[in-house]
């Protein structure tokens, strides 16, 4: 038996490959929430939305999905499926599911408070803070700031999987391993996705507030808000109704996962939340309320949750996480003319989907446990929010009918990060693009062997890469480093080309 591990898309971990037959004889495919919601609540059709869940999770091959939204200041969840096909299990509004990257901004949100105690700069170098931080290149370990981190421009990678341990010094154990890893890109010159820099930022609170990542959590942001179905660690979780993993070929429902996660502990600050989407809509609430929690408690001062939804880069690839810049933490979108913000993440099959509009006060989650979970959001998501904000979601991202005729010979060559190699080429007169995990990562998936269809001089789209990076195709866009060196962006990393 393989198996196959690596970063997805929103930085989390994404398992393919020959994981064994799971045992099918006694699964149940679907099977409604045991607490549904009643006909009408405040004027919402709550019965339309639930019959659009159930319909859309079923036609994705989605096992099982939350679903909660804040509109009008109210807090409404809903759920469909089951948390796990093998026993058939119900999902309900209070079941939790592994959340992948939407971690970041849960750390993202710490690092702001530890800001507005006055115990972080954001400008000043992360050496100040932690002097055993450090990156190949001297200068760049100098001069990286926590803004950088929190903006993924410091250049640090995504792909670098290390499991240092279950110990409460993980963290401590990961930063070190780090310093030998080397950047995406030169700090300051890109945008270029990175969980390393969370990882790095997690130690950072546990430096400033004497306990552990996952504690803070609990500390900072769980028992203020009241979020009681908020966690980080595997045996928290067991005391809650929780969501089994599922994996499977595209287009059909998927099997139970040999193992419900595969996270090391020290991935937790770049993404590991557990949680259900109720609580999910009640911190971002809190994020629309400038800081504060519905009853009043200061979580965050307005300052920074502004800062926070402040746009600090553009990031070239504006379809894989559904965004067009990065703030400090969240994803900035614009949905024609629309601002909004939010966050994506994946863990083992398990998807989620952070949705907030300012200008409406709306937020809305789901979170789900594998199939076609991105296919089920870019459905309903565009419903709700129509309905809700009068957000008009742009459509799927993939080439035009007909084509416009470039020429890939720019393009042409080899892009190399830490643990990556990419080689565009023209094969039998196409547009070609081999995506290779290398060195430390060669085990950890096949390559994606991606023919290229253009959509712009700079934008292509991929085929054949699995619906996890987008509705249907790719994104593959080139662009330049501020430094002058071409680079391509593949599920938001910048990587550089070498030859």
């Amino acid at each position: 038996m393989s198996k196959n591990i690596s970063w997805d898309t929103t930085g989390n971990w994404e398992a393919k490959g020959d994981w064994g037959t799971a045992s099918s004889g006694n699964q149940i495919v679907a099977a409604g929430p045991v607490d549904r919601p009643a006909t009408a609540v405040d004027g919402l059709d709550l019965a339309h939305w639930q019959a659009r869940l159930d319909e859309l999770r079923a036609a994705h091959h989605v096992p099982g999905a939350g679903l909660a939204f804040l509109v009008d200041g109210k807090v409404y969840e809903l759920a469909s499926g089951v948390l796990h096909r093998g026993t058939g299990v119900a999902v309900t509004t209070d079941s939790v599911f592994l959340c992948g990257s939407i971690a970041k901004v849960y750390t993202a949100t710490m690092i702001m408070q530890l800001v507005d105690e006055g115990k972080l700069d954001l400008d000043a170098p992360v050496i100040d803070v932690l002097p055993e931080f450090a990156v190949p290149d001297p200068e760049a370990t100098k001069t990286i700031t926590t803004r950088q981190l929190l903006s993924h421009t410091a250049g640090l990678t995504n792909d670098f999987n290390l499991d240092t341990g279950r110990g409460d010094d993980c963290l401590t154990k990961y930063v070190a391993a780090a310093r030998e890893v080397a950047l995406d890109c030169p700090p300051g010159t890109a945008f270029s996705y990175g969980g390393v820099g969370y990882v790095v930022m997690g130690r950072m609170i546990e430096v400033l507030t004497g306990t552990t990542w996952d504690q803070a959590v609990q500390d900072r942001i769980a028992i203020p808000l009241g979020l009681e179905r908020t966690v980080t660690l595997p045996e928290q979780a067991l005391r809650l109704r929780t969501a089994m993993s599922h994996l499977g070929e595209a287009g059909m429902d998927p099997d139970p996962a040999p193992a419900w996660d595969l996270m090391p502990r020290s991935a937790g600050p770049a993404g590991r939340i557990i949680s259900s989407a109720g609580d999910m809509v009640r911190f971002a609430q809190m994020h629309l309320a400038g800081g504060a929690a519905s009853d009043g408690t200061r979580v965050l001062s307005a300052e920074s949750a502004a800062a926070m939804q402040r746009r600090e880069i553009d990031c070239p690839d504006k379809w894989t996480v559904s965004g067009d810049g990065q703030g400090l933490g969240w994803v900035l979108n614009d949905w024609n003319g629309v601002g909004g913000f939010g966050h994506d993440g994946a863990a083992v099959g398990q998807y989620g989907y952070l949705r907030i509009v300012p200008s409406a006060g709306v937020a809305v989650v789901l979170l789900t446990n594998g199939g076609g979970a991105r296919q089920l959001y870019a459905d309903l998501f565009r419903e709700l929010l129509r309905e809700f904000a009068g957000v008009t979601m742009p459509e799927p991202f993939g080439p035009a009918a007909a084509p416009p005729a470039i020429d890939i010979a720019p393009h042409i060559g080899t892009y190399k990060r830490a643990g990556v190699v990419i080689t565009v080429s023209e094969r039998d007169g196409k547009a070609h693009m081999l995506y290779e995990f290398v060195d430390d990562m060669k085990d950890m998936s096949p390559p994606l062997d991606i023919d290229l269809i253009p959509v712009s001089e700079t934008v292509w789209a991929g085929t054949g890469a699995g619906p996890s990076f987008s509705e249907g195709y790719m994104p593959v866009i080139f662009s330049t480093l501020a430094n002058g060196i071409p680079c391509v962006y593949v599920g938001t990393r910048a990587t550089p080309k070498t030859a």
